[in-house]
């Protein structure tokens, strides 16, 4: 059985600090009858909005350049929305001068109704609130920019599939990989014809992605990021333009600035040349650095406008004292932020509280149990969310929550079920054929395995069992001609290997998967897998073992999976009819949001902080922009942080903070963002490199001799040999120190 308590059971039970209360002063005591400005916040008082101190000084801010440090919680859409009526009301800006932009239509939305409804603020519909990407292709569309917009990202994949057929890669390169790490170029105004060429890897990158801008370019099509580059190069080369945009938007405000990209940033700024910039944001929150984020726009925002006005929202208003509280030392303990610390409205009521399951499907089974308990004594399901750090991680409460019949609404890609997921579904596959041999399903999924490709080889497949049916149609693809004969060989041994495995239980036949061949198959397709995301691949074949672990037989294994598939479809098909259900989401898609009760799950060292932060500084693909080598582990475990602390304060009434004790395979500890706080000694933020949080030891481990191979395992007891194969990169691995978190 789970049992849970306030502190994690290792600590050194330090009470959770509780954030300070509010002295409760707003507008109506806070600006007095004479002063000349005084009606305007007597009629947002009258329609139910009152302004604390600092909320009001950034309401009232005039002309010139103002940051507006907008903690978790803090009321920022109410600032932007009431000094947007200030401005009108008070200031005299006519309406269609000021411009709001924003990252998601729903936002701006919101906030033009919310203006619209403010007493006394005629014509505010004609405000301009817009997100980057509305106001940027409105711009482009006025100047004949009449290109078609390619917003469906299968589309975009299928694209970059196609391309690379033309191109004959073999082993396609992973579409959603190009496309990011595209993404990530354009929007850090990166040239892509000047692209390393120093491996076979880096020329065919650069080749598909510049045959990639070429179609576009010929088919006359953009996507998103075209968007914003090609309006910062058509304001660049268009002065009188951007004089008109200047004169229209007098005044610009950015909502979630600490969401801003580069091209995005320079956007703003050459519009508001002027200098009436006000932004709101949150350094603390930016957690979408992958996307082009750059928290340095706020950290430095007075540094670019020296004569910037800051303001810090630090009221919240959305959590207990005691959330509010865990939040503020977790966050603290990050070297490169904006000082503030978050202050409480609400008194504390139910303190936040910590579980140790010994396994993830333990972690499961408990929050099951906990959330049918809080059902029963009043929340409703729609008033809960889990939050999980990685796809694999949230694997174990999708099942049980499918298991158990609790509704919930899984955000994420209908095609995004762990079982089925690119790096996880040729395992399965091989899973499938080993107890039914004539599943063309999955025969077709194993094909680039064996480095067949899937057209070929299933044409291949068709014509001979069109001629004479076969036990094991897998034979006929050793007709294709012109394989060598190492390749015949090659299939041969793998029909062998399916029939082999067959007996196995399902963990056992997975690790001879891996070991055998599919982990050799994945260095050689090195092109589709960036570094980063070998860390990933990895994550994901563990949590599929974890799975596989609970059943005797693989039949029963792929039943099981089968079974998830047939409920996820269920669910997925129900999920815009069922109101009143659980939400399961990853920490990044819950930024913005809030809930009544919030489980936190996965908070061990590896998961969160994620191990592609743990050995960032070892990641040679981590593209980050004039960030060197050694400062890479810094700014990803401070990231990882922001992410904790992000999932913290989700929370409105109950927070729920789970670290499984064995996951994938291996005893993992707290996570440091979480166990730090419980320290006797306090850990102090670091001012420019941090040291690390956790205390180590040096253990016996193997420790791969290839240069470019970060992998190591313990040495298991009574391990005797001297030398052994890598799992990663198949090379030798030899006797060697280690240090690990305790």
């Amino acid at each position: 059985m789970t049992h849970y308590s306030i502190y994690p059971f290792d600590a050194d039970k330090k009470e959770i600090p509780v954030a300070p209360l509010q002295n409760g002063q707003t507008s109506e005591a806070l600006v007095a009858p004479d002063e000349e400005d005084s009606y305007y916040f007597r009629i947002l008082e009258s329609a139910g909005i009152q302004l604390n101190q600092a909320q009001i000084e950034a309401v009232r801010h005039g002309g010139g350049p103002c940051l507006t440090l907008a903690g978790a919680g803090t009321g920022k859409t109410t600032v932007l929305v009431s000094r947007t009526g200030y401005l009108m009301t008070v200031k005299g800006i006519e309406p269609q001068h000021i411009l709001l932009v924003t990252f998601t239509k729903k936002a701006a939305d919101e906030m033009k109704q919310r203006i619209t409804r403010l007493p006394g603020t005629e014509g505010g519909h004609r405000v301009h609130a817009s997100t980057f990407h509305a106001l940027f292709l409105h711009l482009l569309r006025s100047r004949q920019y009449t290109q078609e917009v390619i917003g469906n990202e299968r589309y975009k994949q299928i694209l970059l599939k196609q391309i690379q057929r033309g191109m004959n890669i073999q082993n396609p390169y992973d579409a959603e990989t190009l496309l990011a790490k595209l993404s990530h170029y354009k929007l850090n105004k990166f040239d892509l014809r000047e692209l390393p060429e120093g491996t076979k890897t880096e020329k065919e990158t650069r080749s598909i992605l510049l045959k990639y801008e070429e179609w576009k370019r010929m088919n006359h099509k953009m996507d998103f990021d075209d968007i914003l580059t090609e309006a910062h190069e058509l304001l660049m080369m268009n002065p009188n333009l951007l004089q008109t945009l200047q004169h229209r938007f007098r005044y610009v405000m950015v909502d979630e600035f600490q969401d801003t990209n580069l091209v995005q940033y320079e956007l703003i700024k050459l519009i508001a040349a002027h200098g009436n910039l006000f932004v709101v944001g949150d350094d603390d929150q930016t957690i979408y650095s992958f996307n082009g984020a750059r928290n340095e726009f706020i950290l430095d925002f007075d540094e670019e406008f020296p004569d910037a006005k800051v303001v810090t929202l630090q009221e919240n208003y959305r959590s207990d004292a005691s959330i509010i509280g865990l939040g503020n030392e977790v966050i603290g303990r990050n070297g490169q932020r904006r000082d503030k610390t978050l202050i409480a409205t609400k008194p504390e009521a139910e303190k936040p509280l910590y579980s140790r399951p010994s396994t993830v499907d333990e972690e499961a089974q408990w929050i099951a149990e906990e959330i049918r308990r809080l059902v029963e004594s009043g929340y409703q399901y729609q008033d809960v969310t889990i939050l999980h750090r990685t796809m694999s991680s949230g694997r174990a409460v999708f099942e049980e929550l499918l298991l158990k019949e609790i509704p919930f609404t899984p955000y994420n890609q209908k095609d995004s079920l762990f079982y089925d997921n690119w790096m996880v579904k040729p395992v399965v596959d091989h899973l499938r054929l080993a107890i039914v041999p004539r599943n063309f399903s999955a025969m077709e999924s194993i094909l680039p395995t064996l480095f067949i490709n899937k057209e070929r080889g299933m044409t291949q497949i068709r014509q001979g069992e069109t001629k004479e049916q076969s036990p094991n149609p897998l034979l006929h693809v050793t007709k294709i001609p012109g394989l060598k004969p190492f390749q015949v060989k090659s299939i041969n041994e793998r029909i062998s290997f399916l029939k082999m495995i067959r007996d196995h239980a399902p963990q056992q036949a997975i690790k001879r998967i891996r070991r055998d061949f599919y982990h050799r198959y994945m260095d050689a397709k090195e092109s589709n897998i960036v570094t980063e995301q070998k860390e990933m691949i990895k994550e994901m074949l563990d949590e599929l073992e974890g799975s596989a672990k609970r059943f005797e037989t693989i039949a029963s294994f792929i039943a099981f999976i089968d079974e998830m598939k047939k409920k996820y479809e269920e669910v997925y098909s129900d999920q815009h009819r069922q109101s009143d259900s659980v939400s399961l989401m990853t920490i990044h898609r819950s930024k913005g949001l809030e809930f009544p009760v919030v489980f936190l799950i996965g908070a061990i060292e590896g998961n969160l902080p994620h191990s592609s932060a743990l050995k960032a500084d070892h990641l040679e693909d981590k593209v980050l922009k004039d960030v060197k080598k050694s400062e890479k582990l810094e700014k990803a475990i401070e990231e990882e942080r922001r992410l904790a602390y992000v999932a913290i304060t989700r929370a409105k009434e109950r927070l729920y903070i789970s670290s499984p004790a064995y996951y994938q395979g291996e005893t993992r500890p707290c996570s440091r963002f979480i166990s730090d706080i419980f320290k006797t000694e306090p850990v102090k933020a670091p001012v420019k490199k941090p040291k690390a949080d956790s205390v180590y030891i040096s253990i016996d481990a193997w420790i791969c001799t290839q240069p470019r191979c970060i992998a190591w395992q313990r040495i298991a007891p009574g391990e005797s040999a001297s030398t052994k194969e890598c799992p990663i990169c198949m090379g030798d691995m030899k006797h060697g120190r280690k240090e690990v978190t305790i």
